[in-house]
């Protein structure tokens, strides 16, 4: 039997940015367990564009990247109003105290560093997963309560008007 919630990480779309190839092909393996759409880039324009075009519902993300550095990229949508809200999860092999600073600064939800553990991947992909969903379903509430609000102003108005 799968929770709702398995079945919305099945519906997710994961972009796994990283210029080595055998990265991205590792982690897309160690992502076939959870039954999720990923999307793969090779470089930080590849990954701006491929925001755009696919929308993911979280990024795995290197930090040396060519073309745009993942701090950079992270940045960048982060201040996006647009995708502000995708988590990102900073992997990398950097190890300095100062580049895990960086990558908070740039606005990362999470940081993973290689050599990648499959099982701590798959529980911080979910969780992820989780936050952006509740997101998701709060955006819906929020927006169907303005609808009904809107309504009973509409009706108490039209109540209101003289006949």
């Amino acid at each position: 039997m799968t929770s709702d919630f398995d079945e919305e990480v099945r519906r997710s779309t994961i972009l796994v940015a990283d210029d080595t190839e055998q990265n991205v092909e590792l982690l897309q393996a160690y992502l076939d367990d959870l039954g999720c759409r990923t999307v793969p880039a090779y470089d930080g324009q590849e990954t701006l564009e491929k925001v755009a075009s696919e929308k993911p519902d979280l990024i795995l993300l290197d930090i040396m990247m060519p073309k745009v550095s993942g701090y950079e990229i992270c940045k960048q949508l982060k201040e996006n109003p647009e995708t502000a809200s995708i988590p990102i999860c900073m992997v990398t092999a950097l190890k300095e105290e100062s580049d895990i600073e960086r990558a908070v600064e740039a606005g990362t939800d999470d940081f993973l560093s290689k050599p990648i553990n499959r099982w701590e991947l798959l529980t911080r992909v979910r969780s992820l997963l989780r936050v952006r969903h509740l997101q998701n379903e709060l955006e819906r509430v929020l927006a169907y309560q303005q609808e009904v609000d809107e309504a009973e102003a509409d009706r108490g108005e039209d109540a209101e008007a003289p006949v």
